[in-house]
């Protein structure tokens, strides 16, 4: 399921950047490539998560909190720069919700992800 709930707590599965269930960008996440390169699969991803949650909110509800934001990298041998790209991920929460964005969060480098995704986001946050 993309996301559960218990009591006042959500919290999603892992999302990639799939639009209309289709990846926007596939393959590792490379040292030499720029940045700016990831941020709309990153930015896709953080959104899936979002809309996710959203949709385990009940009437008159909203999210009051992002708690935890985990970023998932698919990242060649050699790559460092995991928080740069969970930072896109964090300004695209802070720009949707405001402080309620703010997180504490985890950015990991993996092996590989489902269908050559660049990243994977999960998302627990408080709902009210």
């Amino acid at each position: 399921v993309p996301a559960t709930r218990f009591g006042g707590l959500i919290f999603t599965a892992g999302m990639t950047s799939r639009k209309n269930g289709v990846l926007i960008l596939s393959g590792k996440v490379r040292a030499e490539e720029p940045l700016e390169h990831y941020r709309d699969a990153v930015e896709q991803a953080a959104s899936n998560a979002l809309i996710a949650a959203q949709g385990r909110l009940q009437p008159g509800e909203s999210i009051r909190q992002i708690l935890q934001l985990m970023v998932y990298v698919n990242a060649e041998q050699g790559f460092q720069l995991h928080s740069k790209l969970a930072d896109f991920a964090t300004e695209y929460l802070c720009g949707e919700l405001g402080e309620a964005g703010v997180a504490a969060r985890a950015a990991l480098g993996v092996a590989s992800l489902p269908g050559e995704a660049p990243v994977e986001i999960q998302i627990i946050c408080a709902a009210g």
